[in-house]
């Protein structure tokens, strides 16, 4: 990982609000190229709001979010995710009325140069949506769902990924099966940034975490200080 490129994400002293609340207060965060990062943190401490911030889906925000040095903190969502920032919320949004192979190929690609993963690329990764590529989309698992909604985005060419709590309710083969995804896209130079309550599954896939906490950030480690940091971790999550 080359220290010294441009980050692939950088945000200082964000705030943002919903309306009147006042969610995020000064986080600051570095994402560099080919990075697995995770935010932890309780429910509510502002995790979601931070990915949903960076892609301007809060209401006003302050501060710098920079995305491959480009500060995009009054941009509107769309140029955002043209800057190839690819946003897989908790709720996936997959279209009941469309089979899996039509949700997969509805994203228009963006104007980011990289193209996206082929189908059949994406059908090597994900053996379970080739099997039910013509089921329609609410007959799919809840695994098979958040695999469809993560490989809907490497199909536009994003190449920073915003994860959030891709492994929540969801059995525990499926679990692996996303670990070994979120491997295999490190492996080929993606950039994840990935909010997650399943210590157990984020511990050792990320390179870095971030504790999140009243929308701010309270601790900041990287993967080998994991054991030594682990009775502060007890405290801020219950881990």
């Amino acid at each position: 990982m080359n220290q010294t490129s441009t980050p692939a994400l950088e945000i200082k002293g964000l705030n943002a609000w919903y309306g009147e609340s006042h969610v995020l207060h000064g986080m600051d965060l570095v994402v560099q190229p080919g990075e697995v990062v995770t935010l932890l943190g309780r429910n509510g401490a502002g995790r979601t709001s931070t990915l949903r911030a960076v892609m301007g889906l809060t209401g006003a925000r302050k501060g710098s979010i920079r995305i491959h040095g480009v500060e995009t903190i009054a941009w509107p969502t769309h140029r955002i995710a043209h800057l190839g920032v690819g946003y897989c919320p908790e709720e996936r949004g997959i279209f009941a009325s469309l089979s899996c192979e039509e949700n997969l190929l509805l994203p228009p690609p963006l104007k980011t140069g990289a193209p996206g993963m082929s189908i059949e690329e994406i059908y090597e990764m994900f053996p379970n949506l080739h099997e039910r590529r013509h089921s329609q989309g609410t007959r799919l698992s809840g695994g098979e769902q958040q695999m469809l909604a993560v490989a809907r985005i490497l199909r536009t060419g994003a190449r920073l990924l915003l994860l959030d709590e891709i492994s929540e309710g969801l059995a525990p083969v499926i679990v692996q099966a996303l670990a070994r995804m979120i491997t295999a896209l490190r492996g080929k130079g993606y950039t994840v940034l990935m909010v997650e309550q399943n210590f157990r599954f984020a511990a050792p896939l990320a390179d870095r975490f971030y504790v999140v906490e009243h929308g701010r950030v309270v601790e900041h480690f990287g993967a080998a200080e994991l054991p030594d940091k682990m009775s502060v971790l007890n405290q801020l999550l219950g881990v």
